[in-house]
C-alpha cells in the first residue's frame, strides 16, 4: 500500500499530535491553521491523497467543500460538534463518489471500550437494581458538553439497560476544569456494591494513531462513498493476528 499523501486541517493539539505521528512514518504532512477566507484555497489541497479535518466543527462543511472542489475523494474527520451539518456534508460526500471516516473520537482504546460497555450494559441490565451513569471530564477549553465521545457510549447503551430506553433517559455528568485530554467513566450502581468501567487519555497520541489508522482503511482498497464510522476500521485491526498498541 502507498504512503497516503495527508494535508491536516487545523493546527490545533490534535492536528499537531496527527502530524507528529505522521512524522513519525517519514510522512512530512503539512498542517493548515484557519484560512484567510471562508474556505480554503484549492492549491493548499495540490497532490493529496487525504484530508483529516481536525477543527471546529462549525468549520467543517467549507473545509470538506473546498477539499472536494480540489479534486480530494478521502476524508477523515477527526471533529465534533458538526452533527447537525452532518446529512448535507453526507450528501457533498456522496455526491462527488468520495469516502470519508468520521468519528468523535478516534482512540483505538476508547473504540475497545466502547464495545465493552455494550456488553457491559447487556449484563448489568439483565439484573434488578443496577444504575447507570456517565461522568466525562475534559480540559477547561472544551466546548461542546457532553462530549462526543460521551454521547456515542450513551447510545451504545440505548436499548441494552431497561433504565435507558433513549439517551436523555442516561444520567451523564460533564466536568470541565485543567488540562485534561479526556475521561470517561461508566458506571452501574446498586444499593450494596458499584461498578465502573473508565477510560484516561494520558495525552492525544492514541487519538492520532487511530486517525491514521483510518487513513490506512481508506487507502488499503476503493470504499463505498459517505461517510462510515470508525467501526469498520477496527473491525478490521482486530481481525488480523498481530496489534500495535
Amino acid at each position: 500500500m502507498q504512503q497516503a499523501r495527508i494535508t491536516i486541517l487545523g493546527d490545533g493539539h490534535l492536528g499537531w499530535a496527527v502530524a507528529a505521528a505522521a512524522a513519525d512514518r517519514g510522512l512530512r504532512t503539512p498542517v493548515l491553521g484557519r484560512p484567510a477566507g471562508r474556505r480554503h484555497d484549492p492549491a493548499s489541497f495540490d497532490r493529496t491523497d487525504i484530508v483529516v479535518d481536525a477543527t471546529v466543527g462549525s468549520a467543517v462543511a467549507d473545509n470538506i467543500g473546498a477539499a472536494l472542489d480540489a479534486g480530494v475523494r478521502r476524508f477523515v474527520i477527526a471533529t465534533t460538534g458538526w452533527h447537525r451539518e452532518h446529512d448535507t456534508v453526507e450528501d457533498a460526500i456522496r455526491a462527488a463518489g468520495a469516502s470519508a471516516v468520521a468519528s468523535s473520537n478516534f482512540s483505538l482504546g476508547v473504540a475497545l471500550f466502547g464495545r465493552l460497555v455494550e456488553v457491559a450494559a447487556d449484563l448489568f441490565g439483565a439484573v434488578d437494581g443496577f444504575d447507570p451513569y456517565l461522568v466525562e471530564w475534559h480540559r477547561r477549553g472544551k466546548v461542546d458538553r457532553p462530549s462526543g465521545t460521551a454521547l456515542d457510549l450513551g447510545r451504545r447503551m440505548v436499548g441494552r439497560h431497561p433504565a435507558i430506553g433513549a439517551l436523555d433517559d442516561l444520567e451523564v455528568a460533564s466536568i470541565r476544569a485543567g488540562a485534561s485530554p479526556g475521561m470517561h467513566l461508566v458506571g452501574f450502581d446498586a444499593a450494596g456494591e458499584t461498578v465502573e468501567l473508565r477510560l484516561t487519555a494520558r495525552d492525544r497520541s492514541p487519538y492520532a494513531a487511530g486517525v491514521l489508522a483510518a487513513a490506512d482503511w481508506l487507502m488499503r482498497t476503493p470504499r463505498a462513498p459517505g461517510i462510515h464510522t470508525f467501526d469498520p476500521v477496527i473491525d478490521e485491526l482486530i481481525a488480523r493476528p498481530a496489534i500495535a498498541a
